[in-house]
């Protein structure tokens, strides 16, 4: 069970939250409190009619990523990311299903088999999908609680302007309670309105009038609170979560550890990696950032993140040795996977041969 943690409750106090131009570095203000970081991202809506599945029903969470194959083989296959299924339209044999698209989403008006996918199984086929329109929903506004602000927020708050009100491309950036740069967002913010803070004196309440790009889903809340509490003390803390939420450990430790320069042990260091919890694609991962750089380690999220991890400046240096403890598990659930084209392949191969190519020998127990 992972303890909650009030992301105001810190030592830091009014500063954990930061909003700073993108190009200069300049900050608007400083606050202890965000309204609106926190809350459900906008999901596409599909309708697969004809839907037939291979196997058990699809329902509930479906997959962090699910794979949209065309029959037809010259089109590439599209995504929906975190994908929820609501079961079978009544009356109809059409799944719904809802994702958040990306570019790779769904092209409109597609009218041909396709079948569905989550990087792990078949899931079932459809003769044919549409897209569901949403109802248009105002979107809620950001607002900055107890926002300490500098010179040229206030500047701009006196002139009033449209112009002057438009702080063009900013960061929204985030520490955790011991001051450490954790992660950040990135806004293209227009003050809607502002007012004094109950927060204290000389404070305000910032209200931007932004879509929030990555907003932090509800499954991801107890995650984000463990985070900015600080950096874990003890590895495999992550081990007890479903694989939607080691999705979102492993991007909080991905986004951490890309704001760090790793110090790398000498040539020559025996890393030991535990293998016990090794189910699912994440936890490979946040199994190996551990076993190179401790307790909510970065050493890459993704194969292609690893290759560049062992080349150097995060926490590694060739030759090296990994010990890899209990390797069956991980092969048990990792060696029949499949490309987004549907191809199965094995990913626990594809990461040992990175490895021995970047320099670290592997040996097991």
């Amino acid at each position: 069970m992972i303890p909650t943690v009030y992301e105001d409750r810190g030592p830091r106090g009014q500063g954990r939250y930061a909003l700073t131009e993108s190009e200069r570095g300049h900050v608007w203000g400083v606050c202890a409190e965000v309204d609106g970081l926190f809350r459900e991202p906008k999901r596409g809506t599909y309708e697969l009619f004809g839907w037939v599945p291979d196997g058990a029903e699809v329902r509930g969470w479906v997959g962090s990523r699910v794979w949209l194959v065309p029959e037809d083989s010259t089109l590439d296959a599209w995504l929906l990311e975190d994908a929820e299924s609501l079961g079978q339209h009544p009356r109809t044999d059409a799944l719904v299903l809802t994702g958040m698209d990306d570019y790779m989403s769904p092209p409109e008006g597609h009218r041909a088999l396709v079948r569905l996918h989550d990087g792990y199984r078949w899931l079932g086929s459809c003769r044919e999908f549409a897209r569901v329109l949403p109802d248009e929903q105002a979107t809620p506004p950001l607002i900055l609680r107890g926002l300490a602000p500098g010179d040229r927020l206030r500047r701009a708050l006196a002139t009033g302007t449209r112009r002057a009100l438009d702080l063009d491309e900013a960061w929204l950036e985030i520490r955790d309670d011991n001051g450490e740069p954790l992660t950040e967002r990135l806004l293209r913010p227009r003050v809607r309105a502002w007012r004094p803070s109950s927060h204290g004196p000389d404070l305000i309440d910032l209200e931007l009038d932004e879509e929030l790009h990555g907003p932090v889903a509800g499954y991801a809340r107890p995650i984000w609170d463990r985070w900015l509490a600080g950096l874990p003390e003890t590895p495999g803390v992550w081990a007890g979560l479903d694989t939607r939420q080691r999705e979102a450990w492993l991007e909080l430790v991905r986004e951490r550890g890309c704001r760090f320069k790793h110090q790398g042990q000498p040539a020559g260091h025996v890393y030991e990696l535990d293998g016990r919890h090794i189910t699912d694609e994440p936890s490979l991962f946040l199994a190996l950032g551990e076993a190179v750089n401790g307790p909510g380690g970065y050493f890459g999220g993704c194969v292609d993140a690893l290759v560049d991890c062992l080349r150097g400046n995060f926490g590694y240096t060739a030759p090296a040795t990994l010990l890899w403890r209990d390797a069956a598990t991980a092969r048990e659930h990792l060696s029949h996977v499949l490309t987004p084209e549907g191809e199965p392949y094995d990913l626990v191969v594809l990461v040992l041969e990175v490895l021995v190519k970047g320099g670290m020998r592997v040996t097991f127990t």
